[in-house]
């Protein structure tokens, strides 16, 4: 639940950027009463035939108070969302509350040049989020039945839509909480348009360049250059008012002047040009646009400002933004051979795609590609990343079949909740390598609104890795695993045979996979290399496959010193004809070869049969280890997201509405212990029973009431754990007992200021945890588990996760923590139940992705023993809910 808007005011987001099903991008905002003429227009465009379907009947025009109606509304019991291209309305979704406050009716109307591009289907997504806010729990509509595409997109929002047809009109009825299902069709439809819209970029039919230039070494000489010189097959237009001729071909002074349409226009203008030559492109229709020019976020708060204002010009024209600050983009495949970027060549053709979003690094990782001979599929180099992004290139790499891994290089993620979505997707099928430097923490994009992440340390990483990235700190690195996965297969364990023909080198070699968690499953260090040639190679050769043979071997690492008579390629042939022939990933290590000319990084061999080759066996070992890491989180069965069994959601939101109705702007709300009890009993969670006292006599009567033997303890949050500092007494048996105890507390208490004491019924004796719950404003729901005390309080031991958790996902978080062995038994002190705990953080999980609007959790402790784990404190606050960047409408991060 979100703070609820006030007559004549709406919350800022409800207005959003959106991509269509064709991939152009509209923008979509709530009605407002200036908007009398333009809705007037919208109506009077429309066919006979589609007010008859909106109004049941024919209005040529609308009455002045009709349009009063449909406009002024209070964005409360009276919703009214737009979709404007070029700022004209191609579409108007509404609701309005009905007699029961709980549901609404919605209707829709769409342009009718602008029909079948998905906007019906994003205003219902709007509408149901903000009724949802104000809440609206049911939504109904009338329609003709003859409408079919209205009927449509009811029936394919994945609602449970129930129909009744009476005296010619089809009655719809359906509850518009997100379900498992209306969620998969929303993200099915963001996936198909925002792959559709990065494709178009990609595969442009038509090319201009805009700032091309005859002086040589300036951007806009060198994009036109490598777009021609790179074997574009489309019309590519220079566009100069200075220049008659551009390599050699007529130029345009203007986009207006083209005579053909044009899909991408590539900018290297000033950047106090930039603003007219988007109108322009605006004008003429273009789809995308590749912007090299600085001078935007790069430039402080003015650049900002003028970044913001470039997106927001081009999204309402229906264009995408690569850059501003891009160096460009690059698809090899052979009907496109498209180098609209500063890469002096087309790079080899491969199955690698790249992203940065650093201008440097981009350079960077294109030259460190190039150099180890890694092919490629698509390179994008987003620049300040003010619109297309790495989420927008995974949705593209998806579907695309000559794409067989993808790397990223990221300076901050501006949606991680999306991207681990995405993430966990794609990885499922292709393996995703990421570089992001520590240091560059978790943060937004620049020019995109301002958030800081509350987010624990290690909460990102935990992201990536239970998403099935693969993370690695450096461009080498990158490049490192790439080679690996590119053209290796996958391997299906860590066992792994290691071939030198020096021992001391095999051994160290062992030493590092082991430090890897490899498993060195063969180690042969007597390989006899300098035998010579027609000796040496089929000697090698039948080694390799003998050991690739067993199935305690999953790959191979050849550590090779040079060898007399034997060339680098001679010896990766074999290794990569064993690796083809095995179905089992084999690299090499050459090292100590110190002739500049010989090649010993990157792939060598043919294109069809390569192998990785390293100088440093160090990084050979790591890159393969990742590998396994990888093929590990693929090949294990993940099972679905955690639903436990006795939860309620929908009982806890509606005790939720009422607990925030005193809740103002940030402020949080801490729940006392009875409502505390029954919210987190709507998802089967219980707190173990404690009651407050002010004398002895009524500590006994509560302890009675519980049953002996009891717990005394301090409600303090700091003491209140702390046995060492007076602040719990336990394992209290009679009422004798309890009276002294109480005096005896208070006395060693006073030093503190005499905090209130409870008493509590006694939990079986276990191993003490603490699970911790928080809303981010980035990563969205956080949850964490450690063992309490020094583990957490000083060594910081701390396993994170971000819901939604797969089943797999909760197994390896309640082993997350260092400290998590002594949960299976340790110095003689028996295991845990473990299923318990596991349980009790599917459940939380759950709680916490349902509900932003809960601030904080914090069970600590829970004890956990032989049988069951039971929460001796809780702690929840609430507040009014901050937007997620993932929700449950399509928008564009702005």
């Amino acid at each position: 639940m979100v703070e609820q808007p006030v007559d004549g005011e709406y919350p800022e987001h409800w207005e959003a950027d959106v991509v269509l099903r064709d991939g152009g991008t509209a923008h979509l905002r709530p009605i407002h009463p200036s908007d009398a003429d333009a809705v007037q227009k919208f109506h009077m465009g429309q066919s006979q035939n589609s007010i008859y379907m909106r109004f049941f009947a024919f209005k040529a025009k609308l009455s002045s108070k009709e349009l009063k109606r449909f406009t002024e509304v209070d964005y409360r019991d009276r919703v009214a969302f737009v979709i404007t291209i070029g700022g004209e309305i191609v579409g108007i979704g509404r609701y309005d509350r009905l007699d029961d406050p709980t549901e609404a009716e919605v209707a829709f109307n769409i342009a009718d040049s602008h029909q079948g591009r998905g906007i019906g289907s994003i205003l219902l997504e709007h509408l149901a989020a903000a009724a949802h806010e104000n809440g609206i729990r049911r939504f109904s509509a009338e329609v003709l039945p003859e409408n079919r595409k209205m009927l449509m997109v009811f029936s394919d929002a994945g609602y449970d839509v129930k129909r009744h047809f009476d005296d010619g009109v089809v009655s719809l009825e359906f509850n518009i909480d997100p379900t498992e299902k209306s969620r998969a069709v929303m993200e099915s439809r963001e996936h198909r348009a925002e792959a559709r819209s990065v494709r178009d970029l990609l595969t442009p039919s038509s090319i201009a360049v805009i700032g091309a230039s005859r002086k040589w070494g300036t951007v806009g000489y060198q994009l036109l250059e490598h777009i021609i010189e790179g074997g574009f097959p489309g019309p590519v237009f220079a566009i100069n008012p200075e220049a008659l001729e551009l390599a050699g071909m007529i130029s345009f002074g203007k986009l207006s002047e083209v005579p053909e349409p044009v899909q991408l226009a590539v900018i290297a203008v000033p950047y106090e040009e930039v603003p007219a030559v988007v109108a322009d492109c605006a004008a003429a229709g273009v789809k995308g646009l590749v912007i090299a020019s600085a001078g935007f976020a790069d430039d402080g708060e003015r650049g900002l400002m003028r970044q913001r204002d470039l997106v927001r010009q081009a999204r309402a024209n229906g264009m995408r933004v690569i850059g501003p600050a891009s160096l460009g983009i690059v698809n090899t495949h052979p009907a496109v051979s498209l180098n609209a970027s500063m890469a002096p060549t087309l790079p080899l053709r491969g199955g690698l795609g790249l992203f940065s979003q650093s201008a440097a690094i981009g350079v960077s990782l294109y030259a460190a590609s190039s150099r180890r001979r890694l092919g490629l599929s698509t390179f994008l180099s987003a620049g300040n990343r003010a619109d297309v992004s790495g989420n927008d290139m995974m949705q593209y790499w998806e579907d695309d079949a000559d794409t067989s891994a993808v790397g990223l290089y990221l300076e901050s993620i501006g949606n991680p909740r999306k991207f681990s979505r995405l993430a966990r997707r794609l990885a499922r099928i292709k393996p995703v390598i990421v570089a992001k430097s520590d240091a560059m923490g978790l943060r937004l994009p620049p020019g995109h609104a301002v958030r800081t992440t509350q987010a624990p340390a290690g909460a990102l990483d935990a992201m990536l890795r239970q998403s099935g990235v693969i993370r690695v700190e450096t461009i080498e690195q990158l490049v490192d695993v790439a080679q690996v996965v590119s053209n290796q297969p996958l391997p299906a364990g860590p066992g792994l045979a290691i071939f030198s023909n020096s021992q001391a080198l095999g051994k160290v070699v062992a030493d590092s996979a082991s430090s890897h968690g490899l498993d060195v499953a063969r180690l042969v260090t007597g390989v006899d290399l300098d035998a010579g040639q027609s000796v040496a190679l089929p000697a090698l050769r039948s080694s390799l496959l003998a050991a690739l043979e067993s199935d305690a071997v999953h790959g191979a690492v050849a550590a090779v010193l040079p060898a007399r008579g034997l060339t680098v390629d001679s010896i990766a042939e074999v290794l990569a004809e064993c690796s083809v022939k095995a179905g089992k990933p084999v690299v090499a290590a050459f090292t100590g070869i110190l002739d500049p000319s010989v090649y010993v990084e990157g792939m060598v061999g043919s294109a069809e049969q390569a192998v990785p080759c390293f100088s440093n066996p160090g990084a050979a070992v790591a890159a393969l280890a990742a590998v396994v890491r990888y093929s590990e989180w693929v090949s294990r069965d993940h099972g679905h997201f955690v639903e436990p069994e006795g939860c309620d959601p929908q009982r806890a939101r509606a005790e939720l509405e009422g607990l925030l109705r005193d809740v103002k702007g940030e402020q949080l709300k801490q729940l006392d212990p009875a409502a505390t009890r029954s919210l987190l009993g709507h998802y089967g969670i219980t707190v173990l029973p404690s009651v407050g006292f002010d004398t002895p006599d009524q500590a006994v009567e509560a302890a009675d009431m519980l049953g002996w033997p009891v717990a005394l303890k301090t409600t303090d949050p700091t003491l209140r754990h702390r046995l060492d500092l007076g602040g719990v007494r336990l394992d209290i048996q009679d009422a004798e007992s309890l009276r002294l105890n109480v005096l005896q507390m208070r006395r060693t208490l006073s030093r503190y200021g005499d905090p209130a004491l409870e008493v509590q019924s006694m939990a079986p004796v276990g191993q003490a945890c603490t699970f911790r719950a928080i809303e981010d404003p980035l990563l969205g729901p956080v949850i964490s588990f450690g063992l309490a005390g020094d583990a957490v309080n000083l060594l910081d031991d701390w396993a994170h996760r971000v819901p939604p958790l797969s089943a797999a996902d909760v197994h390896d978080f309640i082993r997350g923590p260092r400290a998590a062995r002594k949960l299976f038994g340790y110095q003689g002190l028996p295991a845990v139940d473990v299923a318990a705990l596991e349980d009790l953080a599917g459940r939380l999980a759950w709680l916490k992705d349902s509900h932003p609007e809960i601030a904080l959790v914090e069970f600590n402790p829970v004890l956990c023993g032989v049988s069951g784990a039971v929460i001796l404190a809780a702690d929840v606050r609430i507040g009014n809910a901050a937007q997620r960047t993932d929700s449950a409408r399509r928008a564009m991060l702005g």
